[in-house]
């Protein structure tokens, strides 16, 4: 899949590094401006099982 994108870009190795820089850079701001917030309230990261309220435990003595 790479080496087709990469036989695609127009211009010589610099050029084409150049191009491949923006394009990863693109694919970055837009996973992180909105697919990561669309998917977040999907994933279990707020579900946490261990808080430090609880009576028992390791060093309830202390």
């Amino acid at each position: 899949m790479y080496g087709w994108i990469w036989r695609h870009l127009p211009g010589n190795a610099w050029v084409r590094g150049v191009i491949s820089l923006v394009l990863v850079l693109a694919v970055a701001y837009a996973l992180f401006q909105y697919v990561f917030p669309w998917a977040e309230p999907l994933l279990p990261f707020g579900d946490v099982t261990v808080d430090g309220a609880s009576a028992g435990g390791a060093g309830a003595d202390q």
